[in-house]
């Protein structure tokens, strides 16, 4: 079993049985007044595994199978990359992102009582910008676009919609963790690949996007 899979197979247990037990839903949520006040800091954890409904647990979910699969398998594994670390690199990286990209709602609203979010966007947009940080021109497609877009640019778009969607506010799902995550995941991707993988991180980027839509093999230093 994969990581990605066990990650998946863990969220979806929590969320469902959340989703059907208030008191679970309340001991596990982001809530930075209990972090401040009650030293509660599983809290930057535990909110990952929550979504607010079957809709927004099948988004992430989804997200995460299709592009967690290609990093953890086929990216992070990769000689040129992490080698026999990937696993760890990979735990690492969607662990770290769901307590970074909490960090700016703590400090936001560690005094505000009214506010509470939950969900793992800022976990899976690390993930999906790790993917485009080593292969930015990976495919993505959309079922209502018959046509293949660039990975880095469905990265533009996403972050520009998760914008939008922080600024309109409403509801617990924490649409900036989207952003936070997705800048965790490309620093964490460069940084911890070019001091501890064997490849030359921006070298790459430059190679992948100049290469007009195709895939070009690592190259180990």
């Amino acid at each position: 079993m994969t990581i990605t899979l066990a990650i998946i197979i863990f969220t979806c247990l929590v969320s469902i049985s959340a989703l059907n037990n208030t008191k679970l839903m309340d001991d596990l949520i982001f809530y930075a007044p209990a972090i401040a006040q009650r030293k509660q800091y599983y809290r930057f954890l535990s909110h990952g595994f929550l979504h607010a409904d079957f809709l927004h647990l099948g988004f992430n979910m989804f997200a995460l199978y299709s592009f967690g699969q290609a990093v953890e398998t086929m990216l992070y594994s990769n000689e040129c990359v992490f080698e026999s670390k990937g696993k760890l690199f990979y735990i690492l990286l969607y662990v770290g992102a769901l307590i970074v990209a909490s960090l700016p709602d703590y400090i936001r609203h560690k005094d505000n009582y009214n506010y509470k979010s939950l969900g793992a966007s800022g976990a899976v947009s690390a993930v999906i910008f790790a993917a485009i940080a080593l292969l930015p021109q990976l495919p993505i497609r959309f079922f209502f676009i018959p046509i293949d877009i660039p990975g880095y640019v469905f990265g533009l778009v996403y972050l520009a919609i998760s914008a939008y969607l922080d600024k309109r506010g409403g509801g617990n799902i924490n649409h900036s963790a989207h952003f936070w995550g997705a800048a965790f995941g490309l620093i964490f991707t460069f940084v911890c690949g070019q001091l501890f993988g064997n490849m030359n991180m921006i070298e790459n980027f430059t190679r992948q996007i100049q290469s007009f839509g195709r895939l070009l093999p690592f190259q180990c230093n």
